[in-house]
């Protein structure tokens, strides 16, 4: 199952050289070449972390060992890691595909972390099928994929990752869901509390990407371990043919009003990107009013940098996100100069 539904094609030609050198502009430390691990001479009011799945095709279809995730993100610049739980399934099966695999990636994947100094955030866990329904009405389904998710908390744990992001799928009836949402929600923060790991949900399709029912079950939940991981992109209510992913959005939330709603709550924030114009900007989401919002909320925690797009690849898509959020962060730090 693909995690994320990819834009088509609307970028530009010459596009990387325009951001690149966008991020040159940024680093004046030096007159030499600037590298994207070299120290900016502005501190933006957050961190930067890397979400795993802005590498994706790297990993699934160009071999790229999921296992460097930590040198690869350190080289282009990040202090943190947010890792998602799919990506590492040929690794879990060559382990034994069971509960000691999970736990012996998990320790391996510290042992990598720690070796170049990098900070573990989140683990995003995707199970497949209905292992991921923690919002059905269906109790037996509900209760076995509560079961499979507790796992990842330990493995979470064991990272040293402070949140644990979860799915709310399932019904799509609002009052089932949300009873099934708070259900699960209820379980699953009471497990993690002795493991002193946070649960949240990211607006992540279909109900739990209507922002204000979502901040309605976790006031309703009403744990200090249980919040959201706002993303910038992902407020689609309902696609064609009531697909998950990978079919046109008819019904979609008003992505800057969702973020406010989900940022009280917020253990992260999701830089989602998808395309960028000849001026460094992302085409279809207005980072410097999306980054206004979550500097209001008073956040100052890391921000991942999540590339979706097909225009650039995704080295360049990493980078491309990483320069704009400084460069927001720099107009946000001294809006007179904008």
């Amino acid at each position: 199952m693909k995690r994320r539904i990819f834009l088509k094609n609307t970028g530009q030609a010459g596009l990387a050289l325009s951001f690149l050198g966008m991020y040159a502009c940024k680093n004046n430390h030096s007159k030499k070449n600037n590298s994207p691990t070299e120290e900016v001479s502005f501190e933006p009011f957050f961190k930067f972390s890397l979400a795993q799945w802005s590498m994706h095709k790297m990993i699934l279809e160009q071999g790229e060992n999921p296992m460097n995730f930590a040198e690869k993100a350190k080289s282009w610049g990040f202090t943190g890691l947010e890792y998602v739980s799919q990506l590492y399934n040929k690794e879990i099966e060559k382990r034994g595909n069971d509960n000691n695999a999970i736990i012996s990636l998990a320790e391996d994947l510290k042992k990598k972390s720690d070796e170049h100094q990098m900070h573990n955030q989140i683990m995003m866990v995707d199970l497949p099928g209905e292992d991921n329904l923690l919002a059905t009405p269906n109790e037996e389904m509900r209760t076995k994929a509560i079961e499979n998710h507790k796992i990842w908390v330990d493995a979470t744990s064991v990272l040293g990752c402070h949140s644990m992001r979860i799915n709310l799928f399932g019904s799509m009836e609002k009052e089932e869901w949300k009873e099934a949402s708070i259900a699960s929600l209820t379980v699953l923060t009471a497990y993690a509390e002795e493991k002193r790991v946070n649960i949240i949900v990211e607006n992540h399709g279909y109900l739990s990407s209507n922002a204000a029912l979502l901040a309605e079950v976790i006031e309703t939940v009403n744990k200090s371990n249980c919040g959201t991981l706002p993303d910038f992109g992902n407020f689609c209510l309902r696609r064609e043919g009531d697909a998950l992913w990978d079919a046109p959005c008819i019904e979609e939330y008003d992505m800057y009003k969702g973020v406010k709603e989900l940022m009280p709550y917020a253990k992260g924030v999701s830089a989602k990107s998808y395309n960028f114009n000849k001026e460094g900007k992302e085409t279809k989401i207005d980072y410097y009013k999306m980054m206004q919002i979550v500097k209001d909320a008073g956040f100052t925690g890391y921000v991942g940098v999540e590339y979706e797009g097909e225009a650039i690849s995704e080295e360049k898509g990493i980078l491309a996100t990483k320069a704009l959020l400084l460069d927001v962060a720099k107009k946000l730090d001294n809006p007179s100069a904008t």
